[in-house]
């Protein structure tokens, strides 16, 4: 199975990359894992779609790149308890031009994280709102919220807490069956 991983955080050393990195270690052999940028793509703009405006090289290369993937880990901070813009960004050029969206009928997990308690819950359910209507399968059970994401990693980027990685574990471990079913 190949799996794209979008993460949200576009700022050097984010604690989301950190996490989709150990995240991406947990899967079992016989599934390809990769990133697929976001930063890069220009604001969506429909004039790009329908010809008023040269199609960025960036819309084609990340659509093209997502159409091969068959399942999807998003791994985003919380601002202003939503998803950051860059991620819902790529969710709408992958939506375009209308009725040849990237996204539909694919399984996702959903990672979301934050320095504070909340752990995310606002991005978490924001992003599933917009995955809903892109009919994008969420992995449901279990959630993942990751509180006190600052102080997870030691000097080398791996989580430092047995209990998290045994969770994720478990959370990629459900998402690879759930992720089957779709296949």
């Amino acid at each position: 199975m190949k799996i794209g991983i979008i993460v949200g955080s576009l700022r050097k050393g984010s604690v989301s990359k950190k996490l989709a990195d150990n995240v991406k270690g947990l899967f079992p052999q016989g599934h390809t894992l990769e990133f697929v940028e976001i930063g890069n793509l220009p604001l969506y703009n429909e004039d790009y779609d329908n010809g008023a405006l040269a199609l960025p090289e960036a819309y084609t290369k990340f659509r093209n790149q997502m159409k091969t993937v068959d399942a999807i880990i998003f791994v985003t901070p919380e601002y202003n308890r939503s998803v950051p813009a860059a991620l819902k960004n790529a969710l709408d050029v992958g939506s375009r031009p209308y009725g040849s969206s990237i996204w539909g009928g694919k399984p996702a997990l959903i990672i979301s994280q934050s320095p504070s308690n909340l752990s995310g819950f606002g991005a978490n359910h924001h992003l599933r709102q917009s995955l809903t209507f892109l009919d994008v399968h969420t992995l449901q059970q279990p959630e993942v919220y990751i509180a006190n994401s600052f102080g997870l990693f030691d000097e080398k980027g791996k989580i430092n807490n047995e209990g998290t990685v045994k969770f994720l574990q478990s959370v990629v471990d459900a998402f690879v069956a759930f992720a089957k079913r779709f296949k």
